[in-house]
């Protein structure tokens, strides 16, 4: 037991303040600008460079958020937009990722290794290099200024790395539970779809939470050169084309910043129990 103990105890007073501190000095560092944004968002449009600074808002209120939906022209469609290219374009990775990473995890085939590589290789281009080729391909295939525009190229930049996670995650498994689903004469398909997929939730969980983050988080550039349509236009252009007047309301526009990135907040908040069981599901066998 003292073992154990010591085991379980094996910082020192001091040493776990440091880390403690070290702890809340990053998330100070992490929190800070969006601290401030949302205390922008508060203060009236008068107040907002008045000096002295003070940090709490004077006569702080919310009608920037009632206010904002008259100064962004289609803000509503704009969250939709969003809304739907993300959840689109998760649905189609994991149509694609959960067979594709149930293959390299238990087949062995040839290429098996370079394509893994490949996959890697291209999380390291940004989106931005390959603008002009996807603009080309996108005038070719005849979608330029459509959904599919802004959802094809997200889905290609996703589909690397979900594979990469369920994959890892699917290498966890036991083989001796196909093996056992086999010997009772179940085929291949009804394997994967009784035994595997129900086994692999938590990742493909895990998957589906980033990857709807991502495919909310990369929609600018894409929507920037591919679509020039309003009704096509995701938010975060609808946020770039409220800087092109000849004055900013800052209050304004952080009330819709915060709006806008809302339902990405509220599906980590909601799903972040399921994302961390998926993150540690398989640590310990």
């Amino acid at each position: 037991m003292s073992n154990k103990n010591a085991m379980i105890n094996r910082y020192a007073w001091y040493e776990t303040i440091a880390i403690y501190a070290g702890i809340a000095v990053f998330m100070i560092f992490v929190l800070a600008p969006f601290v401030e944004g949302f205390l922008v968002s508060l203060k009236p449009l008068s107040r907002l460079f008045s000096s002295p600074y003070k940090f709490w808002p004077e006569n702080g209120s919310f009608d920037a958020y009632f206010t904002m939906w008259d100064s962004v022209p289609g803000f509503g469609r704009y969250v939709f937009n969003s809304i739907f290219i993300s959840t689109v374009a998760t649905v189609i990775v994991l149509l694609l990722v959960v067979p594709a990473a149930y293959a390299f995890a238990r087949f062995r085939f040839t290429g098996r290794g370079p394509l893994l590589g490949a996959f890697l290789a291209v999380n390291m281009f940004s989106g931005a290099v390959l603008i002009i080729p996807l603009f080309r391909l996108m005038r070719s295939m005849g979608i330029l200024n459509t959904y599919a525009a802004m959802i094809v190229p997200g889905v290609a930049f996703l589909i690397p790395t979900a594979i990469w996670l369920l994959r890892t995650y699917m290498l966890r498994i036991p083989k001796e539970l196909e093996e056992a689903a086999y010997a009772d004469g179940a085929s291949r398909i009804y394997t994967f779809r009784r035994v595997i997929l129900p086994l692999a939730m938590p990742g493909i969980t895990v998957v589906a939470i980033t990857t709807f983050i991502g495919a909310y988080a990369q929609q600018f550039i894409y929507a920037l050169t591919f679509n020039s349509k309003t009704e096509y236009m995701p938010l975060p252009i609808g946020l770039f084309a409220y800087f092109g007047r000849q004055e900013v309301i800052w209050n304004e526009l952080m009330a819709a910043s915060f709006v806008g990135i809302a339902p990405a907040m509220i599906v980590i908040f909601f799903l972040q129990r399921y994302l961390v069981n998926g993150l540690t599901a398989g640590a310990v066998k």
